[in-house]
């Protein structure tokens, strides 16, 4: 079944921790990314759990070096637990073969091309596209150095499920409402069609901690996945 991740996208720790206890029910991750955690550290992923009520922490640090440094850098973290850590799939196969060697008790999450980069923006960095060519080929690449979980956009989800088969993780941001602000995201789509398009844990942000009421607004995203049922459609 489709779940959420929470984004914790904040410097703030305290406003982090009240995000994390109000959609923390309703969710079942929760995710602490480079701000959070550059600026508090094991603090961060420790009580943005807590508050949560023990859920699931993807830590989103999104590593990026030789494989010595990445290696060093997920032994670091070691002793938080983190279920999920994210790596570059651009850094290559050693790299994240490094950073899954040592942390095997976590899920190496590679992630693919950036939500934020428009066809325009692959072509300026020399990324051979399109995205979805792209955001294939590096999971393939990463799933064979060990990598248990791939980052991409929900418009490359099914063409990534069909390359990975059932038992990779696919993570999602970019994931909107209709009609909610795509704010600086480029290729996004529904929480409804990420999950039809094979996506096991979307990442929800500003939808979620921007609104009114936080838990409301996670408990209804939440039923409205749950009530899609547990199957999961491999894109025909």
């Amino acid at each position: 079944m489709t779940t959420i991740a929470l984004a914790l996208d904040t410097g703030d720790l305290e406003k982090a921790v009240a995000w994390a206890a109000a959609a923390g029910p309703h969710v079942s991750t929760v995710k602490v990314g480079l701000e959070l955690y550059l600026r508090h550290g094991s603090d961060a992923v420790l009580k943005c759990r807590e508050a949560s009520g023990g859920r699931a922490v993807f830590l989103d640090l999104k590593l990026h070096d030789i494989p010595n440094t990445v290696a060093g850098a997920a032994r670091s973290v070691a002793d938080l637990e983190p279920d999920y850590l994210t790596v570059h799939a651009t850094g290559g196969g050693a790299m994240i073969r490094a950073a899954a060697d040592a942390l095997p008790c976590s899920r190496i999450t590679a992630v693919t091309v950036l939500t934020s980069l428009s066809v325009d923006d692959l072509d300026a960095v020399g990324l051979r596209g399109p995205a979805t060519d792209a955001a294939c080929r590096l999971s393939v690449l990463a799933v064979a150095a060990g990598a248990r979980g791939i980052v991409c956009s929900p418009n490359e989800v099914a063409a990534v499920r069909r390359e990975v088969g059932p038992d990779i993780t696919l993570i999602t941001p970019g994931v909107r409402p209709a009609g909610a602000d795509s704010g600086d995201q480029s290729r996004v789509a529904s929480p409804d069609q990420a999950a039809r398009d094979g996506a096991d844990l979307l990442v929800i942000g500003r939808p979620i901690t921007g609104a009114p009421d936080i838990a409301a607004t996670a408990r209804a995203m939440n039923s409205s996945l749950s009530a899609r049922g547990p199957e999961r459609q491999m894109g025909d």
